[in-house]
């Protein structure tokens, strides 16, 4: 799929919902990375679930729309530390993306898949290093609730990443990986959230209108010089390089 599908619009979506999911329906791969995958090869279908909810506002929030992350647990091999949407592989029982990407977060970080509607379907983006097949999975968290690492061998911390944090220009970097590679980053809550993830939440926050003009000439190198390097704009699971 080289562009965004949407699958339903609730008649009580919320307001702020709206301009991305009409954006999303002409939304192309184009918008998230150069890389195409080459024809005749299938490559490992995988989807991550891009879930967004609302808060109220309290001491710790400021409310309004928010997006879900995981960090991935420091031991992983790959990817350890990174915040990350959950997701991952396809298994042979999962129906579609969806179901692989609901399935995942319930797995990962506890969520009821009955909370959480699908709306859309961002494009499929290729991943030659792994040779991934990663859909974004978009959805809106209609009732959310607690959630918490429960596979504490690969998830690290759960957060919900308020959407005026993320637009921030005062949080927004780009980061470069000692090979040179440079990359859009966000720097929110103690989280550096960069690669694969912050690539598509990059893309999105443009999309929905959200962005707002930020110094895209500071860079700041990422802290460990050992961290996997992603294979283009974004990057996805398994997305390094030898």
């Amino acid at each position: 799929m080289s562009q965004g599908q949407v699958l339903g619009r609730p008649d009580d979506l919320p307001s702020w919902f709206e301009p991305l999911l009409t954006r999303v329906a002409t939304c192309r791969t184009e918008d998230f990375t150069p890389l195409r995958r080459p024809t005749g090869v299938a490559g490992r279908a995988s989807a991550v679930l891009v879930l967004l909810g609302e808060s109220e506002p309290d001491a710790g929030t400021p409310g309004g729309p928010d997006l879900l992350v995981l960090q991935r647990a420091a031991t992983m091999r790959n990817h350890a530390g990174q915040p990350a949407f959950p997701g991952g592989a396809t298994d042979p029982e999962d129906l579609d993306a969806p179901d692989t990407a609901l399935r995942e977060a319930s797995e990962e970080v506890g969520l009821d898949r009955r909370s959480a509607e699908v709306l859309a379907l961002l494009p499929d983006l290729w991943i030659p290093v792994s040779s991934f097949v990663v859909t974004p999975v978009l959805a809106w968290w209609r009732a959310p609730h607690m959630v918490h690492p429960l596979q504490a061998t690969e998830v690290a911390h759960v957060a919900r990443l308020p959407i005026s944090e993320l637009a921030d220009p005062a949080n927004r970097i780009r980061v470069r990986h000692p090979s040179g590679w440079i990359g859009p980053a966000f720097q929110v809550r103690g989280l550096l959230v960069w690669g694969f993830t912050a690539g598509v939440i990059s893309s999105l926050l443009d999309m929905a209108g959200w962005s707002q003009p930020w110094a895209q000439d500071r860079v700041v190198e990422l802290p460990d010089a050992s961290a996997p390097v992603p294979a283009a704009r974004g990057g996805a699971p398994d997305e390094v390089v030898p």
